[in-house]
């Protein structure tokens, strides 16, 4: 009996691995296809996993781009990607081809947090009415409240003014100022979502925060890579809950704030924010079963606002001070600058740009050489395109290599070093490079780049316009080499704000 039963076990073994094999072979079949990208030969069931270290991608993809040029091929278990490199490639795959290339690929760990057709948020919604419909909304509502107005403009001089108090508070002492930037980026987010600041004490809003930064460590990293590739390990009982518990907390506040605005509107008044414009719209949909506006959206599409509005902004600033302290001379052209044309006596504004060549060349390079998200967001093909002379199946995950394009050899005179001299002419006149596309490029390009532009701008002049900044004494010179994450950001360091 025993015998008979280890036959048994043994034949079903056999069989299972014949299926994986076959599954295997099917998901493969498309590399055979005449002009299909090259690329590293796959393990079966894992694909190219363990050729790619998702802790840091970057090398891997260099050195696969040397083996195989721009346009090379992976597969990461049982789905077939591309990625994209080069400027060429890149605006061929996302300008030229964007009708093309704008889907996104089905993501399960999403679709286990709450994701459905009609509830999809808006970065990784799929390219549709849906998306179409939310980009609409939210690209329009948030002009409504000021986006490329003085109104805003003043908002994020006034939250720059509190920025400013509170490291002048630190009293020349040396401190991180990556809480602090935080803080002052999420108000401005927070006041075209929820019509408010916040204290920057306020329990509440530390918790937002600290969630902010749970939820985007979640979604990076190996774990979830396999799950999305190998998604039936998400059926695993309590697995996803262990995976993403930061998540379901994120969810949960936002849904104390949504709750609070119900409460605190008024409908006889004009929307406070987006969130009451959203609720109005949600209203207005009331029986139209085809409408993304609903409650779950709702959550969904703040969900992506708020972590965007804040963590890559405020990233970028800590790299901007960083590097100051890193590069004096350059703290002292931005400030001799800043002196001569809008002095002590007033706050910048967006209309001293055009007048300020060198310190626009700088917050270009700093977002250029930090590169806070060198893949950009996954695509999808969603018909059969060529890129490059390659073939490019419907349904293939794109994979688009930003950092090869903002660290190109053959664009920029120094790829790896800072350099501000890369945006400006001979004459000292800045110039922005095609080469330059840290929001990505196309269709689905980053929604909020005219609101980060601002905030670069304005709370990096406001900064330097107070405060000089340097290595606190005694300590080691902080390193420029970024640490990757759910975005690359500056190893920690200290500073010392001294006003000026």
């Amino acid at each position: 009996m025993g015998l008979l039963a280890g036959e048994t076990l043994g034949l079903l073994a056999v069989a299972v691995a014949i299926f994986l094999l076959l599954v295997d072979l099917m998901h493969r079949r498309q590399r055979w296809a005449p002009r299909y990208p090259p690329g590293p030969m796959p393990l079966p069931g894992l694909g190219n996993l363990l050729q790619v270290d998702f802790q840091d991608p970057r090398c891997s993809f260099t050195r696969l781009r040397d083996r195989f040029g721009d346009v090379f091929s992976l597969q990461l278990a049982w789905t077939p990607a591309v990625v994209i490199n080069g400027l060429a490639a890149m605006r061929e795959a996302l300008v030229h081809r964007s009708e093309d290339t704008s889907d996104r690929p089905p993501v399960p760990i999403f679709e286990h947090l709450g994701f459905g057709p009609r509830s999809e948020g808006l970065v990784m919604a799929r390219y549709g009415q849906t998306w179409r419909e939310q980009r609409r909304f939210s690209v329009s509502t948030l002009r409504n409240f000021g986006l490329g107005k003085k109104s805003l403009e003043q908002w994020v001089t006034q939250e720059a003014s509190y920025l400013c108090a509170a490291f002048d508070d630190q009293a020349g002492r040396p401190f991180s100022p990556d809480a602090l930037l935080n803080k002052a980026v999420s108000n401005v987010i927070a006041s075209l979502t929820f019509g408010r600041r916040f204290d920057y004490n306020d329990p509440r809003f530390l918790r937002l925060l600290d969630l902010t930064e749970d939820l985007l460590k979640e979604e990076t990293g190996f774990a979830p890579e396999v799950l999305n590739a190998i998604p039936m390990f998400l059926h695993i009982p309590g697995l996803p809950a262990k995976v993403f518990p930061g998540h379901k907390a994120f969810m949960a506040l936002l849904d104390e704030l949504i709750a609070e605005h119900r409460k605190t509107r008024d409908l006889a008044q004009p929307p406070r924010d987006l969130t009451d414009a959203f609720l109005d719209e949600v209203e207005k949909a009331m029986g139209n079963p085809e409408s993304s506006f609903n409650d779950e959206n709702l959550r969904l599409v703040l969900a992506d606002l708020f972590p965007a509005g804040m963590v890559t902004t405020s990233t970028t600033l800590a790299w901007g001070l960083l590097l100051m302290i890193l590069h004096p001379d350059v703290q002292r052209r931005v400030q001799q600058e800043i002196d001569e044309v809008i002095g002590q006596a007033r706050r910048p504004e967006m209309g001293d740009q055009a007048r300020m060549p060198f310190t626009m060349a700088v917050v270009h390079e700093v977002q250029r050489f930090a590169d806070i998200i060198p893949l950009g967001a996954p695509h999808m093909t969603s018909r059969d395109i060529e890129v490059q002379g390659f073939l490019i199946p419907k349904g293939t995950t794109l994979i688009t290599n930003l950092s090869s394009v903002l660290k190109d050899e053959t664009v920029w005179k120094k790829p790896f070093r800072f350099h501000p001299e890369h945006f400006l002419d001979a004459q000292g006149r800045f110039v922005k490079q095609e080469a330059f596309m840290p929001f990505s490029a196309g269709r689905r390009s980053c929604l909020g780049e005219p609101l980060a532009r601002m905030e670069l701008f304005l709370f990096f002049t406001c900064l330097l316009q107070r405060f000089s900044f340097s290595v606190p004494a005694g300590q080691p010179r902080p390193s420029d080499h970024g640490v990757f994450g759910s975005m690359v950001t500056p190893a920690p360091y200290q500073l010392c704000a001294v006003p000026r």
